[in-house]
């Protein structure tokens, strides 16, 4: 799979109930498809995936799969804390019809670099697709050692790529010497996107995606282009925006951010709550800065 350019983590929306809003899934849907994205991963980080039971989680892959209709690729995250359950939620995306799938590291017990390697091969070997890595140390607790990654990606040809979301410049630069000739080395964290390119990444997964694509893939398009001066400008603003909202939980300052685009982003499910009034207003106010909305 030739994984390049940028992809959308996207957010789940509920209802005030709790409920899964998969109408409003399909209104989002088509705003990041039209977007110019190169993708959609869905049941990401800002899915908040862990929240969803199995059944939800099918028939938002369905939902969005359905409403995508191949325009661009479906990339659905499967990973779980046991390799068991992380094998059968594999199997089943690509059933439902996804292009790849995303395997976050196993999280809640912390597992070493010989578990967490074999943890991978066997999902590799049983799951004869391609399939994304990813490390997100602020979620799981620990990080992903370059020397599994490599070790993966000189014994299983199905790994298309991995989404480094550590932040660490240090750790992309060695990911992308040692493995970035074989497999697709993407930007998991907003203020790497431009980095991690000029470092010889192919692209980015990144939360901004979800309110800002325009910006997002404008950063790609002008960096493939020889623009790095345009695409330097825009990884400031983008910069500037993201590190501004680390004031807020993640998941519900990128759905406010979402639903000041005019998106019906719906609500964080419980125990995340949504940003207040006065919150909103200054997420606004950042928008409206660079002339977002």
């Amino acid at each position: 799979m030739d994984l390049k350019g940028i992809y959308v983590p996207h957010i789940t929306p509920f209802k005030r109930d709790g409920s899964v809003d998969y109408e409003a899934l399909k209104i989002c849907v088509d705003f990041w498809v039209e977007s110019r994205l190169a993708g959609l991963v869905t049941l990401g980080s800002n899915g908040e995936f862990p929240y969803l039971n199995g059944e939800e989680r099918r028939k938002v892959v369905e939902t969005v799969i359905d409403q995508v209709n191949s325009r661009v690729k479906v990339i659905v995250g499967t990973g779980a804390p046991s390799t068991r359950e992380t094998i059968l939620m594999s199997k089943e995306a690509f059933d439902l019809g996804a292009d790849a799938i995303i395997v976050v590291t196993p999280y809640y017990f912390k597992v070493s670099d010989d578990e967490l390697f074999h943890h991978y091969s066997e999902v590799l070997s049983k799951v004869d697709a391609p399939i994304i890595l990813y490390d997100v140390p602020k979620f799981t607790g620990y990080s992903m050692g370059v020397s599994v990654v490599e070790r993966l990606a000189d014994e299983f040809s199905n790994v298309a790529g991995i989404k480094d979301s550590t932040g660490s410049m240090l750790h992309i630069s060695e990911l992308i010497r040692r493995v970035g000739n074989r497999i697709s080395v993407l930007a998991g964290t907003a203020s790497m996107m431009l980095p991690t390119l000029m470092l010889g990444g192919k692209g980015a997964v990144v939360a901004v995606a979800n309110f800002i694509p325009e910006i997002s893939v404008k950063l790609y398009s002008s960096f493939i282009s020889g623009d790095i001066s345009e695409a330097s400008k825009l990884q400031l603003i983008i910069n500037d925006i993201w590190s501004s909202i680390g004031r807020f939980n993640q998941i519900a300052a990128v759905k406010a951010l979402t639903a000041l685009r005019g998106l019906p982003a719906g609500l964080p499910r419980k125990p995340i709550l949504p940003v207040d009034e006065a919150g909103r207003v200054f997420l606004r106010g950042l928008l409206e800065k660079y002339s977002v909305i």
